[in-house]
């Protein structure tokens, strides 16, 4: 008698045999075979015009809406997916290779979703659930503040209303990706009178879902950074914008989970090893093609010459390493919320992750692109924009602290508080 054959759908292979060909069984393979179509077919096509024009890339949002990836991450038990982080991650680095500033903004909704329906209270979550499932509704954030650390936030204020029912938040946030063109927009604030009579600064900090259009939420639409040009990840100011505690995601009294800035990391490890696999990818078919060889070199195609060959050979090897480190970070991350593995070794694999995507990334951005020639340097074919996506990404912290806190854990067995960035 022979089985059934196995729902799902083989993911094509990103690269030929060095990142080959991906199974997901069950309706997220289903999800991830439409996905991996809007990408191939409507996402990648427009990535050069999206990064040449800047701006929210709301048609591209729109087609992955469709496919129902939204609901990808959102728990089984509210009606979504529950896939795993590891999944998630290998959706994350496909879109970069496709899109990185699309990418980077699925990242966003990817990441609330697990954390909200961790934290918030479960009168929010019904509610949420629903229009996450049904109606597409995708998530942004506006959390970062202009403080003096980079980990300094409390300067966006939330007071109590004087018409009763509600609070009114007023403040700047800055790099709010995904903000613009969010359905709902995750915004942090402090409560001072809230955390002065509680006496606890805890109990103060609030995050509201907020609907894109509220009243006194401004989106500036500044953002004009060399790289990541269509996330849109600039300027948002509150102007006592209205929020009730029905959507406040943050229940005061529930225990904040300890990956979440784990997590964080390795999307970004993900999107950066995305990133030089999509380099990659146009030169390997750009020299066969177009590509001139060098005289010396003897031979009669581009794609003959060796040092061309062991260049691209290391840049791959190099990626490969990137990607086999951002899938055990994300088999970490499942193995912590299964309680397997300790928090440090979690550390330790999102930390190397990103380590190596950024070396990889980077060197494939810079190097790979030197192979094609001078024609191969041509506006029309873009090859700078990775570089500029990989660059801006590389340096949203410092990956210096990554290496520093591996190191010390090596030499005595350190192991990292959690914190925003570590």
């Amino acid at each position: 008698m022979t089985s059934a054959p196995a729902e799902g759908h083989d993911l094509p292979p990103l690269l030929r045999d060095l990142f080959p060909t991906r199974w997901v069984a069950g309706r997220a393979g289903d999800v991830l075979q439409r996905v991996q179509h809007v990408l191939d077919t409507e996402i990648a096509p427009t990535a050069a015009q999206r990064d040449r024009t800047g701006g929210y890339p709301h048609q591209a949002i729109a087609a992955l809406k469709r496919t129902g990836v939204l609901a990808l991450a959102l728990p089984r038990a509210w009606g979504g997916m529950g896939i795993s982080q590891e999944l998630s991650l290998e959706l994350m680095l496909r879109m970069a290779v496709a899109d990185p500033a699309v990418a980077q903004i699925y990242k966003v909704h990817d990441d609330l979703v697990r954390e909200i329906f961790v934290y918030s209270p479960p009168d929010l979550r019904g509610p949420l659930a629903r229009r996450i499932v049904d109606e597409h509704v995708i998530l942004g954030m506006a959390v970062a503040e202009n403080g003096r650390t980079a980990d300094s936030f409390l300067q966006t204020l939330a007071r109590p209303d004087p018409a009763g029912g509600g609070y009114l938040v007023s403040g700047r946030k800055i790099y709010a990706t995904g903000a613009s063109g969010a359905d709902l927009v995750a915004i942090s604030s402090f409560n001072p009178v809230r955390a002065s009579e509680s006496g606890n600064l805890r109990e103060g900090v609030r995050m509201d879902l907020v609907p894109r259009d509220a009243p006194g939420l401004v989106f500036h639409h500044d953002w004009n950074r060399m790289g990541q040009r269509a996330t849109d990840s600039g300027t948002v100011t509150l102007e006592h914008v209205r929020v009730d505690d029905r959507w406040n995601a943050l229940s005061p009294d529930t225990v904040l989970p300890l990956h979440v800035s784990l997590r964080f990391q390795a999307g970004f490890s993900a999107i950066l090893t995305g990133i030089g696999i999509a380099v990659l990818r146009a030169v390997c078919a750009f020299v066969p093609a177009h590509a001139r060889p060098w005289g010396a070199a003897g031979v009669a195609r581009a794609d003959e010459d060796p040092y061309i060959r062991r260049q691209l050979g290391e840049i791959g090897t190099d990626l490969f390493a990137a990607y086999c480190s951002v899938m055990q970070a994300g088999r970490m991350l499942d193995g912590y919320e299964q309680g397997d593995v300790s928090r440090n070794a979690v550390a330790m694999a999102a930390s190397a992750a990103r380590s190596v995507a950024t070396r990889a990334a980077l060197r494939a951005t810079t190097d790979a692109p030197g192979v094609v020639g001078a024609r191969g340097t041509d506006a029309a074919i873009g090859l700078d924009r990775y570089w500029r996506d990989a660059r801006t990404l590389s340096v949203h912290d410092p990956v210096d602290w990554k290496n520093a806190e591996v190191g010390r854990h090596l030499l005595t067995g350190w192991e990292p508080e959690p914190g925003l960035y570590q």
